[in-house]
């Protein structure tokens, strides 16, 4: 399975970013896919998971009004659509996939090469 991220870039304080995710592979399902960050000398935290049934979304404190994520399980993609956008949101989003290997029955977890995002005061 591969992810592939896109939509990082650079926003004033204040303004708005839309990142996208997109799987693909073959003979896999999804279980949940989410949104992580790692800024310089930070560890890797979650900002926002959401399973591919339900849609059940997690959020993390410090994003929770301010960014939404979505999904398009026909695209196998989701969204994270960050508006509010702080400083200390600075970071390289990465993308996260749950995923049971359709043809083995084993969970794997795959990540994105991940997409940096710049929040400028």
């Amino acid at each position: 399975v591969q992810l592939v991220e896109s939509g990082g870039g650079l926003v004033q304080a204040g303004g708005s970013l839309r990142l996208s995710c997109a799987a693909s592979g073959r003979r896999f399902h999804i279980n949940k896919m989410g949104w992580y960050r790692q800024a310089p000398g930070k560890e890797r935290e979650l900002v926002a998971t959401i399973t591919t049934g339900g849609g059940t979304t997690n959020y993390a404190d410090f994003v929770k009004g301010r960014f939404t994520i979505s999904r398009d399980n026909v695209k196998n993609t989701i969204y994270l659509q960050m508006n509010s956008l702080k400083p200390e949101d600075t970071a390289v989003y990465f993308c996260k996939a749950d995923v049971i290997n359709l043809d083995s029955a084993r969970l794997y977890d795959y990540w994105g090469q991940g997409t940096q995002v710049t929040v400028s005061s």
